[in-house]
């Protein structure tokens, strides 16, 4: 299904599934693509202080930047190792995940690559999906199979470490397993005080689910608990977490056979109690999102072929 813009506002794509969700929608605003013609667009990350996003083209080998002055569209890094997800450290470094080296880096001012995790206890990580950086420094990201079960992504390759979720300690630049008991853990994200953990299992049975942990000193995790479940042929990926703490997940069909997308592909909105208040309706799997922007109220949304953007009347955490 081709993108059609909506010419009437409210814009029908942002569907209202609770009333409390009436006032983080813009009735003014509608959904816009930004740019089209990628093979699975993922990982966004906001420059603001050179107003561009970055966003990861994982099978065409390259980042894109998208320019917020002019709308140009032009390549950042190519090859880029098949990199998906992109964040920022506290300095404002971009650290990226990559599947064909299978580690984590940072790119310095400079613009020289220091790698940050490429091994567990000297096996080498999967292919490292997902990645935030938290308040104090640390680097948390996922590691599942994606990037060595084919060419696609990454290359084939023997898994030689169990999937998991990882921190990186900032004092240390210890390499911690944190999680270890998820089927394909993909995206992550914090809660605005950072004292939850949100983790999406990505191949959960029978449906795809989102869990929340108790966040502790030095990053101990407790108390695991569903945040969220799929519930039917959806499947989540990628998450981002607004101001108020409602956490808004990128979500599309699982591929399950006679399902039909219409209607499931875009962004599933949940508040932090884990009620549905919204879907921002798309006519591709949303991978992966980011909150950016002068005033960090501009939601991006990575889906599959394109880029799309929607402004909200919340700010990002």
């Amino acid at each position: 299904m081709s993108f059609v813009p909506s010419t009437r506002y409210p814009d029908p794509a942002v569907e209202v599934l609770d009333d409390s969700f009436l006032g983080l929608r813009l009735f003014s605003a509608s959904v816009e693509q930004l740019h089209t013609g990628c093979r699975w667009s993922e990982g966004p990350v906001w420059f603001g202080d050179g107003r561009y996003l970055l966003w990861s083209d994982i099978p065409n080998d390259r980042i894109l930047r998208w320019d917020d002055a002019s709308g140009a569209v032009s390549v950042f890094r190519q090859p880029s190792n098949f990199a998906n997800g992109l964040a920022r450290d506290r300095q404002g470094r971009l650290l990226a995940c990559e599947h064909l080296t299978r580690r984590v880096t940072r790119t310095e001012y400079d613009g020289s690559i220091t790698v940050l995790a490429d091994r567990w206890q000297g096996k080498r990580l999967n292919s490292p999906n997902d990645i935030v950086c938290a308040s104090d420094g640390a680097v948390w990201f996922t590691d599942p199979l994606f990037g060595i079960s084919g060419h696609w992504e990454g290359e084939p390759a023997a898994s030689e470490t169990p999937w998991a979720v990882y921190r990186i300690d900032p004092a240390t630049g210890e390499l911690q397993r944190v999680i270890d008991d998820l089927a394909a853990p993909n995206g992550l994200a914090f809660s605005p005080d950072e004292k939850l953990l949100y983790v999406v299992e990505s191949r959960a049975m029978p449906h795809r689910k989102v869990w929340q942990y108790d966040v502790g000193p030095g990053g101990a995790l407790s108390g695991k608990r569903l945040f969220v479940d799929a519930q039917g042929p959806g499947a989540y990926d990628g998450m981002a977490v607004d101001a108020r703490g409602n956490v808004w997940c990128g979500f599309g069909s699982n591929g399950a056979p006679g399902v039909d997308p219409a209607g499931i592909d875009g962004v599933r909105v949940y508040d932090p109690s884990g009620r549905a208040i919204a879907h921002v309706h798309l006519p591709e799997r949303c991978a992966n999102l980011a909150f950016g922007g002068a005033k960090r109220n501009r939601l991006f949304m990575a889906a599959s072929h394109s880029l799309y953007a929607l402004y909200v009347n919340v700010q990002g955490a």
